[in-house]
């Protein structure tokens, strides 16, 4: 599981999710990519999830890159506690996924091949997902 080494702040508050990805929303390293289509928090065990599916179809040919990260901290609360006592602990760890963000790239391998991969590794996410190519329009 994906996790910082170390943080700056223990919490961090929730934020907002308007608007769209104006950074990593084009494919970059590999020939295909994975974009989110909705703004949701994805969580270190979906991104870990849906890279397993991914290898595992492809039999490890190719290469695959993972563009999003969890440093986001998410705390909850013990079952069965009063409110107030301040802040819960940290529980787990997102990573902030706005619409147009390309979350995984794959190479090395056919169109066919990656458009399945990617598939199964939108099926282990909670949002709507498109599979794009590389643009070689300016290059």
């Amino acid at each position: 599981m994906l996790l910082p080494k170390r943080v700056k702040y223990r919490r961090v508050h929730r934020g907002r999710l308007k608007g769209k990805s104006l950074r990593g929303n084009t494919v970059t390293y590999g020939d295909y990519g994975l974009q989110a289509l909705e703004p949701a928090w994805i969580t270190s065990n979906q991104i870990e999830a849906a890279r397993i599916a991914m290898t595992r179809y492809t039999k490890r040919a190719g290469q695959v890159w993972i563009k999003i990260f969890p440093d986001k901290p998410i705390t909850e609360k013990p079952a069965e506690t009063r409110m107030g006592s301040g802040k819960g602990s940290p529980e787990y760890w997102v990573a902030v996924v706005k619409p147009g963000r390309v979350m995984f790239e794959i190479g090395g391998i056919e169109e066919s091949q990656a458009r399945e991969a990617m598939r199964l590794a939108a099926n282990k996410l909670p949002i709507k997902c498109k599979f794009v190519a590389k643009e070689n329009g300016g290059e």
